[in-house]
């Protein structure tokens, strides 16, 4: 299963479930996100310096661009909207990282 159709397997529990069981299905999210990243760290190609450095400002960029989104987030659709926010930065990061 792709981080797509774990992100909307996730927000489907979360629609069927409620919002008291939010806090545990965003932890299990990103808990198989995490796992996968540990897993891909020891069995990818050896990255250069400068390829490292090349994905510095887009990660920064997406991470000064968080807080706005997280506030606006936060304040029209609540928990939900800030964990989509998260998993959106994250995946974000992880296709710049993977592109790179």
């Amino acid at each position: 299963m792709g981080e797509r159709d774990e992100l909307r397997a996730a927000i489907g529990a979360r629609q069927e479930l409620g919002p008291e069981y939010e806090p545990h299905i965003v932890d299990a999210f990103l808990e198989r996100i995490e796992r996968r990243l540990e897993d891909r760290g020891g069995k990818g190609p050896m990255r250069r310096d400068h390829e490292h450095h090349a994905v510095t400002p887009m990660v920064l960029g997406s991470l000064g661009l968080s807080i706005p989104l997280l506030g606006i987030a936060g304040g029209t659709a609540g928990l939900a909207g800030v964990a989509i926010v998260a998993v959106a930065i994250v995946l974000v990061n992880l296709i710049a990282m993977r592109s790179h």
